[in-house]
């Protein structure tokens, strides 16, 4: 089990999210932990969750709180679910430092 809402890979970090889309504001709202054991980055976005806009939101969202150009995001999971894979390239362990900065866990 891995010790965040994420997982090193060989390519870089996989990210589980919970996306919330049509919310206030666009913001990580920290880690829940799901009932099959899974922790997961809970976010929200503005945007609809049609044609994709809300998946686009979210990639936005983390290339911008994580410092990472958004070329180097993509959903690799989930794309019409709440629950998204997303796998961000790059060193891994660098970026779940990044994460674990992010949601004041370092």
């Amino acid at each position: 089990m891995p010790d965040g809402p994420f997982e090193v890979v060989a390519e870089g970090l996989i990210v589980h999210v919970r996306l919330t889309p049509k919310a206030a504001h666009d913001r990580v709202a920290g880690v829940e932990v799901r009932d099959n054991g899974l922790s997961v980055l809970k976010a929200r976005v503005r945007a609809v969750p049609e044609n994709g806009r809300a998946n686009s939101a979210l990639l936005k969202l983390l290339s911008k709180d994580l410092s990472q150009p958004v070329g180097n995001l993509s959903l690799v999971a989930g794309h019409k679910s709440r629950i998204k894979r997303i796998l961000i390239t790059g060193d891994g362990r660098c970026l779940a430092k990044q994460i674990r900065k992010l949601l004041d866990q370092d």
